[in-house]
């Protein structure tokens, strides 16, 4: 692995529903990610903007997107935004990160 790679992981991001309190910060720091549904909970999307609703659903996070996924999770008043690196499923931001 290069310093590059170290640098910037690839992240994936999903969203516990169960915690979810539908106050829509997360789509305000993200829209391109999230979205709130019609039930008033927020679910990740697709890179296609599909809603994906499956329970523990994750999407990509884009480089160019982080700081305001990374925010999001940060500001998130039910703590269930979930930020994680795809190759060890390691939380990075989010409550379970470290």
């Amino acid at each position: 692995m290069t310093a590059q790679d170290e640098a910037s992981p690839e992240l994936e991001v999903w969203i516990d529903q169960d915690l979810c309190t539908g106050d829509g910060i997360c789509v305000q720091y993200a829209p391109e990610v999230f979205e709130l549904d019609i039930d008033g909970l927020a679910y990740v999307k697709s890179a296609d903007d599909e809603l994906l609703q499956d329970k523990g659903a994750t999407t990509p996070v884009p480089l160019t997107l982080l700081n305001d996924v990374r925010d999001s999770a940060k500001e998130c008043p039910g703590d269930c935004i979930h930020v994680r690196r795809v190759t060890d499923r390691v939380e990075v931001y989010g409550p379970d990160a470290d």
